[in-house]
Order: C-alpha cells, then structure tokens, then sequence
C-alpha cells in the first residue's frame, strides 16, 4: 500500500475524528486498495497505520456521536439485526420461493454525507446502497436455502433503514417482501356461447356488488379466466390473477379447433411450484363442457406482450353461420372471392372504447358453403383485427367491401366461431 494512499486514508479518518466504520474507509479506497470485500480493506488501512480496530459500540446503541459519521453503524445493524426481520417476514407469510434480489432505502442523511465526503476527497468509487444491498444479499444467501438471481428473481427483499437516525424508533428496520408472478402459457377453447373471456364487472356497481347483480359484482358468473384461475390461485395461495389473451373473441362466439393462446399471470404467489398437471385435472372437471386448458406450461413475463402483438403473420381462421335477407345462389357464393383488402372503420359495437379510425386488413381465403336460399356457412381465414361480423353485415357502410355489399342483400351473422388462431 503505498504512502500516498495511506496520506489520504489518514486524511479522511482525521476528518471524521476516528468515527468511520471499516466498511466506510475500505470504500472510499476499493478503487486501489486489494482486500476481501470493502470492509477487509478497511482493517488493512486501519493496520498499516497502526491504529486501533474499529470497534461498534454495543453498550450504548443510542449515543449517535460514538458511531460512523457516515453511516450510522448500518452494516452493524445487518449483521445483527436484518437476517432474523427477513426470517421473521417469511415465516408470518409462509413463503416459498427459490431465489432473490436485495433493494433498501436509506436515510437522506447518510446518502448525504456518502457523497459529500466523495466529493471532498475526489473519491470516485461506487455508494453506499451498493455496498448494503450487497451486505445484504451475502448475509442471507449463506443463511437461507435461496440464492440472489438478477434475471428471474422470485422475491424482491427491501429493507428500509430510513428511520434509524430517528430516537425513541422501537423498530427503526423495516422489511417488506414484494413476491412477483408466475406465468402461465396455455390455449383455450370455449365450448358454449354466453361467457365472456375475462371478468365482467356488473354495469350498474361497477363491481362493488347491488342487487342487480345478486351483491356478486359481477355481470356474468363464470368466465373462461375465472374458471381457471380459482384453481390456480387456490394452488398457489396467490392475491389474483390477471388474464392475457392472444385477442379475444365475442360473448356470444365460441373458442375451437386447436384454441386461443393466453398467459394467465399470477400475482404475489406464496407457493411457486404448483403441480401444473393436478391444476389442469381439477379444471377439467370444474369446467367440463364449458372450456378446456390446452398444454399449460410456466413461461416468462415478456411471453404476455408476445402473444399481443399484431403482425402481417397472425391469422384467424373463423366459422360464420350467414343469414340473407334475399334470396342467393350457390353461384352468387363465388362472388366473394372478390374480398380481398378490406377497409373497416371502428364498428360502432366498439366505437365506446376503441379509438374512431379506419384499419386495413386483409382476407387471405374463403370457404362458402350453401344451405339453403337464404343462409350459408362460410369458412374464412384473415389477418388478425378483421372484424368478422362487421365484415359481414357492412355496419351500415364502415366495412367495404364486405359480404352484404357483394351480395347485394343485407347480411348477418347469425353464429360465429373461431376455429384458429394463428400467432408467433
């Protein structure tokens, strides 16, 4: 160690007349001087100038004037104190997880005179968060079964140290445990018309329960969400769950063929490893005839923006049952080979909540099947946001070209099933 480090390093322990902890003094040098973590470069300093070890003062916690200036003898406070909060927070919520990250917040104070020191002595090293969150990591994964994992942490562990500076505090450290969701992968199928995708608040409450609504909240009873979610939250004894669908269809249309992607993300689960398999037999049974749970499997956070986006290369591919208000042919059918690119303005069905403006999207092939003079069935595969039943019926003119338009007759759809759903 040479003797212009040493000059500073006793420099700086003058100027805070001696109350500076290791962690503190081996910091401010971890840029050049070598040791075993920030707290063993300080003894060294301390050695090589022959001073005295740096001793916490146990005997009087409160007298602040015997403690590091810079900060408070929180390392101490680590040591002694934060392993058995984080123990104690676990244990009350019966928490099971595998791995972690360590956040804290710290008084202004100490954060204050981290940097002002820094800047007296031109010190360009990393704060003191850093060191404490790193303190804090080391102590509990050599304490707990878990390990700190930066990319696909279970549980964020923050501990607020903010109020230590505070007198007559009775417990100045806090911890709080912010547990982040599992996700769910899977495909779904709806059975029968009648239940909407996510949950449906009552129109008239809002969700707060009247009698309209029996005090449930809710303007139908099950969903496809609903009816899998209890399951899952029940299994992983989680706070809710959000439902992410690849798109959506109708109330009254039905979900088939190979069915719709979704991420089913679980929020604040105490228990991570739930048996996916047992969840999808005790749904089939609870949902049978209803809906099915097709392949589910964990995935990551960034799949539920995955299955949203809409690109050149997601389709759909429908089944609508057309009702005819005149009479047609099967040669009139082959007329609607003409649909190609087609310009639909917002439907009206929709205008309440989606923003008024007109989107293209193409037709990729039609299937026409003739059932009687006035209705057929039509078996259609489009880009993804074609508007099938405006497409149809023409929405007095917002869809063009559209079935009603080529045919020449006004046009509904009378039944609607989606029977694909194409995605990346």
């Amino acid at each position: 160690m040479n003797q212009e480090i040493l000059n500073k390093a006793s420099q700086l322990i003058n100027y805070t007349n001696g109350k500076i902890c290791n962690h503190c003094l081996g910091r401010k040098f971890s840029d050049c001087v070598e040791g075993n973590g920030n707290e063993d470069r300080g003894i060294k300093i301390r050695k090589a100038l022959n001073l005295e070890p740096y001793t916490y003062n146990e005997s009087d916690e409160d007298n602040e004037d015997e403690k590091c200036l810079i900060c408070n003898d929180i390392f101490e406070d680590i040591n002694s104190k934060v392993l058995d909060l984080v123990n104690e927070k676990i244990e009350s919520i019966k928490l099971n997880f595998d791995t972690f990250v360590v956040g804290c917040k710290l008084a202004k104070e100490i954060v204050e005179k981290d940097h002002e020191i820094s800047d007296e002595f031109d010190f360009d090293v990393e704060i003191i968060k850093k060191e404490v969150n790193r303190e804090i990591g080391k102590l509990l994964e050599a304490n707990l079964e878990q390990s700190v994992d930066f990319d696909r942490e279970d549980v964020l562990v923050m501990v607020d140290f903010r109020r230590i500076l505070k007198e007559n505090i009775e417990n100045p450290i806090k911890v709080r445990l912010q547990i982040n969701p599992i996700f769910i992968e899977g495909r779904y199928k709806k059975l029968i018309r009648g239940i909407p995708q996510t949950k449906w608040p009552c129109r008239k409450c809002k969700g707060r329960g009247c009698e309209e609504c029996n005090f449930t909240g809710k303007q139908y009873m099950e969903s496809v969400e609903e009816l899998l979610s209890e399951t899952v939250l029940k299994h992983a004894q989680a706070y809710e769950a959000k439902f992410h669908g690849a798109g959506r269809e109708d109330i009254d249309v039905r979900m088939l063929g190979t069915g719709r992607p979704f991420v089913l993300e679980i929020k604040e689960p105490k228990i991570r490893k739930i048996n996916l398999d047992k969840i999808s037999e005790e749904v089939a049974e609870l949902a049978k005839g209803k809906t099915e749970y097709l392949n589910l499997k964990f995935t990551q956070r960034k799949r539920k923006a995955e299955i949203k986006v809409s690109s050149p290369e997601t389709f759909k591919v429908y089944r609508a049952l057309v009702k005819c208000e005149d009479s047609i042919t099967e040669e009139d059918l082959d007329k609607l080979q003409s649909l190609n690119m087609i310009q639909q303005r917002t439907p009206i069905r929709v205008s309440h909540r989606r923003a008024d403006k007109i989107r293209e999207k193409e037709v990729k092939s039609i299937e026409a099947k003739f059932i009687d003079s006035k209705t057929f069935e039509m078996i259609i595969k489009t880009e993804g946001g074609l508007y099938i039943k405006e497409l149809i019926s023409s929405d007095e003119g917002r869809s063009r070209p559209s079935v009603s338009e080529v045919l020449n007759t006004e046009a509904i759809c009378a039944e609607l099933d989606v029977i694909e759903v194409g995605i990346k």
